[in-house]
């Protein structure tokens, strides 16, 4: 049994134990396809007009209902898979994008990345998140899918070292750790999630 087979068990584990979606690919274009089909099925991001708290017309009621287009973000993906990926989302009527996210504030409904470094011990993903429209895709949306392959996962986040110090030379430099979705108890001390970001956060180990 190879190195990398317990370890990602072990991150499957503990990825589970935060509320993680984890499941095996053997390539990426499975992985677009299972993107595809998640966007598919979940319900789309709802457009927020102010005031649909208060008592309205059947007009006014309709367009608090209104629901966008779905949108799958995938900055950073390479050319030749962002033109797959968006030609599969073309045929469920979806919007496949890899920039203008400041412009889609308003709801993205699934961001599609691959994970640089996996850490086993707590189930988190690692991001070199320099790019804008990455780190705004990965906050904006409902759901986060991220691929993980299971070559670059490590035990500890010491084992990472050499991998962070590495990146820590670009400038400007900001690297991310995702540990489950986003969840607060700030409030009243009582745990809600998406709050500050995705409202699930689905992982792909991509047998390498």
């Amino acid at each position: 049994m190879s190195e990398s087979q317990p370890l990602s068990r072990l991150f499957e584990e503990k990825a589970k134990a935060v509320s993680a979606v984890v499941s095996k690919v053997t390539s990426l274009e499975q992985a677009l396809a299972h993107a595809v089909d998640l966007c598919d099925k979940k319900d789309a991001c709802q457009i927020l007009v102010s005031g649909c708290e208060l008592p309205l017309s059947a007009t006014g009621e309709a367009l608090c209902e209104t629901k966008q287009q779905k949108i799958l973000a995938a900055p950073g993906l390479e050319p030749k898979l962002f033109a797959k990926l968006k030609e599969l989302a073309a045929e469920r009527g979806i919007l496949c994008i890899d920039t203008g996210m400041r412009q889609r504030l308003g709801g993205v409904d699934i961001a599609f990345t691959v994970a640089d470094f996996g850490i086993a011990e707590t189930g988190t993903l690692v991001f070199d998140s320099n790019s804008e429209e990455q780190r705004l895709a990965t906050m904006i949306a409902e759901f986060h899918l991220a691929v993980l392959p299971v070559s670059k996962i490590r035990e500890k986040s010491f084992d990472l070292e050499e991998e962070l110090l590495a990146l820590l030379q670009k400038s400007p430099s900001y690297t991310a750790f995702v540990t489950g979705a986003s969840r607060t108890a700030d409030i009243e001390r009582v745990l809600a999630l998406g709050v500050h970001g995705p409202l699930e956060l689905h992982i792909l180990l991509l047998e390498d």
